[in-house]
């Protein structure tokens, strides 16, 4: 049996660089696994009792050690064919060397060639059994290590080194380079999450159901910045690459989303998460609109403190709001005349209406408030106030989505 193990394992290793490395498995485990195999086919083969355990045990314990090593299966199903081989060629020198052969050798060399196939098969279909149940197992422990470290990350508990380092290497994604965290609302409309179609543009992410949402890491591609030159900010408007995460969640998922800025150390995904929810709080339930946190400041500290938001839209626009029937065309032509540079040419065109109109309905907010339409103070204050009505409990519909101006008038 030694004799014939050393011959297999030789075999097997010139016939392949992975056993031939001697890593991740030496020429003592492959002695080793290969004598129990031999030895179990033997005693199979030749209808004796087993020495230990049942004929397919060392071929199950095969599959589940090799899995774990991470050799390919293929490899593994190579060497077991390797060593049916050299077990067939053993078998027939034996034959061939055996005192008065009888005339009909030959057919009993054939009958045996195809027992000892029929038995190297049954177990190699026994060790690729257990290969891919090892494996299934392997990978669902790999995914509730990956699941628990992205957790920790979220959770804020990456400050320990250790667990920053785990958590990228769960990932597979370095412990330093560009990140944000999106927090994304389960609208029925929008798939479960976007990692398919950031994928497909180019853009790694990692996406788990958190608190009725979907939170995702995802890493954006490097920036080119020229020799010299100033970086590009975290906007969607200045950076290439969040400019394109915006666009990717606006136009192909349908999901409301909330984007932190972005971040270079992985253990900051904590403070990440914290601010892409408070920027989805900011977007109107099922809109499909996508934003960045920079991109909602005044949303985000006003959301947060409705007592705030309804003393500057009383101080401010108080009694515009008290108009009843005016309120709702004075409102949106104030907003859009803000949007739009204050330039009433501008807002005329966009709510087909003449330019005068936009001009007397600035007037009378203007008188109405008691504030000039040219001061900076004044636009500053009505700004803030109507970003603020959403927030400020007064009962006013949230704030429109750009291109819904539709106001009468002449």
């Amino acid at each position: 049996m030694d004799r014939l193990t050393d011959r297999a394992v030789d075999d097997i290793r010139a016939h392949s660089g992975t056993y031939a490395a001697d890593a991740p498995v030496t020429r003592d485990d492959l002695w080793e696994i290969c004598r129990d195999n031999l030895l179990r086919a033997l005693e199979d083969f030749g209808g004796l009792a087993p020495t230990g355990g049942d004929f397919e045990w060392a071929a199950r314990e095969t599959g589940r050690r090799r899995a774990e090593q991470g050799v390919p299966l293929d490899t593994v199903l190579q060497a077991y064919r390797r060593g049916g081989r050299v077990l067939w060629q053993v078998m027939a020198e034996h034959l061939r060397a055996r005192a008065g052969r009888e005339a009909d050798s030959r057919d009993v060399e054939l009958d045996m060639a195809s027992g000892v196939w029929e038995t190297i098969d049954r177990y190699s279909v026994a060790m690729a059994d257990a290969y891919r149940l090892a494996q299934l197992e392997l990978q669902s422990r790999q995914d509730t290590r990956r699941v628990a470290l992205f957790e920790a990350l979220l959770d804020g508990r990456a400050d320990d080194p250790a667990v920053a380092s785990a958590a990228a290497a769960a990932l597979g994604v370095p412990a330093y380079d560009r990140y944000v965290v999106v927090v994304a609302a389960q609208d029925p409309a929008a798939p479960p999450h976007p990692a398919p179609v950031l994928e497909a543009r180019g853009m790694w992410s990692y996406w788990r159901p958190r608190s009725g949402r979907y939170a995702g890491i995802v890493r954006l591609p490097r920036r080119d910045t020229p020799a010299g030159g100033p970086a590009s900010g975290p906007r969607g408007s200045a950076d290439p690459a969040a400019g394109a995460l915006l666009d990717v969640l606006r136009e192909l998922t349908g999901a409301t989303a909330g984007i932190s800025p972005e971040f270079e150390r992985l253990s900051h995904a904590g403070r990440a998460l914290r601010l892409a929810e408070q920027t989805l709080r900011t977007l109107p339930a099922g809109s499909g609109e996508a934003a960045a946190f920079d991109d909602r400041l005044a949303q985000v500290l006003l959301s947060g403190r409705a007592d705030i938001a309804e003393r500057i839209v009383t101080v401010h626009l108080g009694p515009v709001l008290a108009t009843g029937g005016e309120r709702a065309a004075l409102l949106t032509t104030l907003r859009v005349w803000l949007d739009h540079g204050c330039s009433a040419a501008r807002a005329a065109e966009l709510l087909y209406c003449h330019r005068n109109t936009v001009l007397n309905r600035i007037g009378r907010i203007a008188e109405l408030t008691g504030r000039s339409s040219e001061s900076g103070e004044a636009r500053l204050g009505w700004a803030l106030a109507l970003r603020a009505l959403p927030y400020a409990g007064l009962g006013d519909s949230p704030e429109p989505a750009a291109g819904e101006y539709e106001v009468g008038g002449t």
